[in-house]
């Protein structure tokens, strides 16, 4: 993956298990002119939300042994990396990489959303629960967006029905 590659290389350059945060965009801008300043910064997003990286005490922290990961000679990451996946995508990543075929973990996913009525990125986690594949992070963002749906519709419910209860028109009540 050519993003870990890519997040792998300035740990493995300098020979650190943590770097600061402008340390690794220099590493990744100036030294090894992969990407601009702004788009290293813009891996460091994704890096962080795909869970390969962590941010600890100010400094970013790789969440794998970046010594295990090779670097090709001439290697150059494309910017496709720079691009966030969805909770879905990643959920799906995360199957595929347990051994199950990408076109019957998508029919899996879908057909879990159409039995409990549920999201596609919440059909996708419970799908790679069930296959062993590790979503801890992507379960917990699944959480926090229907939590936050529900007290959405809540609190839309709750305008609803103060908008009733406050107008003259005795039908509206």
């Amino acid at each position: 993956m050519s993003l870990e590659v890519a997040v792998a290389a300035p740990f493995k350059t300098e020979a650190r298990d943590r770097l600061g945060q402008g340390e690794f965009v220099v590493a990744l801008s100036l030294e090894r002119e992969w990407f601009s300043p702004d788009q290293a910064k813009r891996l460091v997003d994704v890096a962080l939300g795909r869970g390969l990286l962590a941010s600890e005490d100010g400094d970013l922290v790789p969440q794998f042994d970046p010594a295990e990961v090779t670097v090709p000679e001439g290697f150059t990451p494309d910017e496709s990396v720079l691009r966030e996946q969805s909770t879905f995508e990643s959920a799906l990543d995360a199957v595929v990489a347990t051994g199950v075929e990408k076109q019957r973990a998508v029919a899996a996913i879908n057909e879990r959303q159409r039995a409990l009525a549920i999201t596609i990125e919440a059909a996708a986690v419970l799908y790679a629960r069930e296959q062993g594949a590790a979503v801890d992070r992507l379960a917990a963002d699944v959480r926090e967006e229907l939590a936050a749906e529900a007290g959405e519709d809540a609190a839309a419910a709750g305008e609803t029905d103060d908008a009733a209860e406050t107008s003259d028109d005795p039908e509206a009540a």
